[in-house]
C-alpha cells in the first residue's frame, strides 16, 4: 500500500499541484506587478492579481497566486504599476445635433488615456448621452462607463440649452420626477442662469430626499453655505469653494440679490474679503456635511491664460473635430475682449483660487478630478485633460497620493461605489491601470501607460494607440470635408 501511495504521489508531481489543490481558472493573471494601494498610499511589490469576467478574483503575493491560479491571458507586470480605473468626473457632450458624431468620437479618448468612468455634468445632448449610457451598458457602443445628469434643471429661458426650465416648485417636482423615474438619471445638474435662488434651494432640499444626489452652479444671490445646509453633494468649479471664504459673503448675495451690485462688483469684493480662517471654517463645514468639490482646475487655468497661451498647435486639437472646435470661439473671444486690467486680474485670481486646494484637504474635504472637457470648454482636450488636472493639484499643494486619489476614489465614494470601484482586491471591478512608473512618486506617471482593463478585457499599448489613431483618422476626414469649397 505505502509503495501505491509513493507511486501516486510521484505521478501527481508529474503534472504538478496534488489535485486537493487543483488550480483555479480565470481569464486574465497579471504577474510580478507592483499594484498601488490608493487608500493606503503604499506600493506593494511582486504581486499578481487575477480577473474572471468583469471581476478581480484573486490578489496576492505572485507566487502563491500562480500557484493557485492559471489563466488564458496573461501579462507580465515586471518594473510596472497597477492602479484602479481612473475617473473623470466632470465631462460634456453637445453643441447640438449636428456635432453627435463628433461627440461620439470623443468615448474612445478616454478609455486611451486610462479613464474607465466618466460623469456626464449635462450639455444640450441629453437624450443622446442617456442613450449612450445604455449602449455602452449592453456592449454595442465602445466607451467608458458613462454616469449622468441627463437634463440639468434651469431657470425659465436660461442661457444654457439642454435644459428642464422651471419656475415654480411644481415644475421643480416634476422635473425631478422626470429625472428619477423616466430618464434614471445617476445624479442630477442645478445651474444658475436664470434659476430663481429660492428654486435652487428647494430643488437641493427636494432632490436629496427624493435620494438624488445633486451638483451645480450656486447662485450669486446665495451663499455657499445656504446651498450647503440645502443638502448639495458636490460644489461644482473651484471659484464657489473659492468664494465661501470670503468674510463678507452673505452681504455680497444680498446686495446682488437687490440689484444693489452687478456680478464684477459681487466678484471683486469676494475676491477682496477672502480670510484664511473664513475659509477654513467654511470647508470644515463643508467636510461635515459630506460635500464633494470638483475643481475642474484646468479649465479654468487654460481660460486665464488664454491672451498668453498659444493652442494652434496643441496635439489635442488632432482629435477634436471641427465643428467642436469651433465651439471654442465663444470663450476665446470673450477672453480677447477684455482690458489689461481684467486680464490681471484672472491671471491673479487663478492662483489665488488653487491656494485654497490644500485646505480643503486640510479640513477633510473630497476632492474630486473632473476636467470639464467638451464641447465650448477651449483647448480642455477631454482623455488627456485629466492628467493636466491632477498634474495641476500636485502643483499647487496636493500629494501625488491625494491627487491620484482623486482621480481614482474620490468618483466611487461621491456614488457610494467603493465597494466595487476605487481599490484592487477580490470582488473588485476589473477596471485598471498598468503604468510605466510609480504615480505615488511622480504623478506625471499616470499618463505612461501601458495597458488599460476595462471591465474586464485587456487594451494593450497597441490597441490603445489604435483607439488614437482611428479618431485622429475621423477628425482628419471631417476637416478635409470641412476644407472643401
Amino acid at each position: 500500500m505505502q509503495r501505491l501511495l509513493t507511486a501516486l504521489a510521484s505521478a501527481l508531481m508529474v503534472f504538478g499541484q496534488p489535485a486537493s489543490a487543483a488550480q483555479k481558472q480565470g481569464d486574465v493573471i497579471i504577474r510580478h506587478v507592483t499594484l498601488i494601494d490608493v487608500e493606503g498610499a503604499k506600493a506593494i511589490e511582486d504581486q499578481a492579481v487575477v480577473l474572471h469576467g468583469t471581476d478581480i478574483v484573486a490578489v496576492g503575493r505572485d507566487a502563491a497566486i500562480a500557484q493557485g491560479w492559471r489563466a488564458r491571458q496573461k501579462i507580465d507586470g515586471k518594473g510596472r504599476f497597477l492602479i484602479p480605473g481612473l475617473w473623470d468626473m466632470h465631462v460634456h457632450f453637445g453643441g447640438g445635433p449636428e456635432l453627435i458624431e463628433e461627440n461620439k468620437a470623443l468615448l474612445p479618448l478616454y478609455v486611451a488615456n486610462g479613464i474607465t468612468t466618466i460623469r456626464d455634468a449635462s450639455g444640450d445632448l441629453p437624450n443622446q448621452v442617456l442613450a449612450w449610457r445604455g449602449e455602452i451598458a449592453n456592449g454595442t457602443l465602445f466607451g467608458p462607463r458613462l454616469l449622468t445628469s441627463g437634463a440639468k434643471i434651469e431657470g425659465i429661458a436660461p442661457l444654457w440649452k439642454g435644459t428642464i426650465e422651471v419656475g415654480s416648485e411644481a415644475d421643480v417636482d416634476a422635473a425631478l420626477a422626470r429625472l428619477k423615474q423616466r430618464d434614471k438619471v445617476d445624479f442630477v445638474k442645478i445651474t444658475d442662469s436664470t434659476l430663481k435662488p429660492e428654486l435652487f434651494l428647494y430643488a437641493l432640499r427636494q432632490a436629496k430626499a427624493l435620494g438624488l444626489r445633486t451638483s451645480g452652479h450656486i447662485p450669486m444671490a446665495l451663499t455657499v453655505d445656504q446651498a450647503v445646509n440645502a443638502g448639495i453633494s458636490s460644489i461644482e468649479h473651484l471659484d464657489y469653494a473659492y468664494n465661501a471664504g470670503a468674510k463678507d459673503e452673505a452681504a455680497v448675495a444680498a446686495d446682488f440679490a437687490a440689484g444693489r451690485i452687478d456680478r464684477a462688483e459681487a466678484n471683486r469684493r469676494l475676491d477682496a474679503g477672502f480670510d484664511r480662517d473664513t475659509a477654513m471654517a467654511a470647508y470644515r463645514r463643508f467636510a461635515a456635511k459630506g460635500v464633494f468639490v470638483t475643481p475642474t482646475l484646468n479649465g479654468s487655468r487654460i481660460i486665464a491664460w488664454l491672451d498668453r497661451d498659444d493652442h494652434s498647435k496643441d496635439a489635442g486639437l488632432a482629435y477634436i473635430g471641427p465643428k467642436l472646435r469651433k465651439t471654442y470661439d465663444w470663450r476665446v473671444e470673450r477672453a480677447a475682449k477684455a482690458d489689461a486690467a481684467a486680464i490681471a486680474a484672472r491671471h491673479a485670481h487663478i492662483d489665488e483660487m488653487a491656494a485654497i486646494l490644500p485646505m480643503l484637504a486640510e479640513a477633510g474635504v473630497p476632492i474630486i478630478a473632473g476636467t470639464d472637457a467638451g464641447f465650448l470648454n477651449s483647448f480642455n482636450y477631454p482623455g488627456f485633460g485629466l492628467h493636466d488636472e491632477i498634474a495641476l493639484f500636485a502643483e499647487k499643494g496636493l500629494t501625488s497620493a491625494q491627487a491620484l486619489a482623486a482621480a481614482t476614489r474620490a468618483g466611487p465614494a461621491w456614488f457610494g461605489q467603493l465597494d466595487r470601484y476605487g481599490a484592487i482586491r477580490p470582488g473588485m471591478a476589473a477596471d485598471l491601470v498598468l503604468l510605466g512608473r510609480n504615480p505615488l512618486e511622480d504623478i506625471a506617471a499616470t499618463r505612461a501607460i501601458d495597458t488599460v482593463v476595462m471591465r474586464g478585457t485587456v487594451h494593450d499599448r497597441a490597441a490603445l494607440d489604435k483607439m488614437l489613431a482611428d479618431t485622429n483618422a475621423k477628425v482628419a476626414a471631417w476637416n478635409a470635408e470641412a476644407a472643401k469649397p
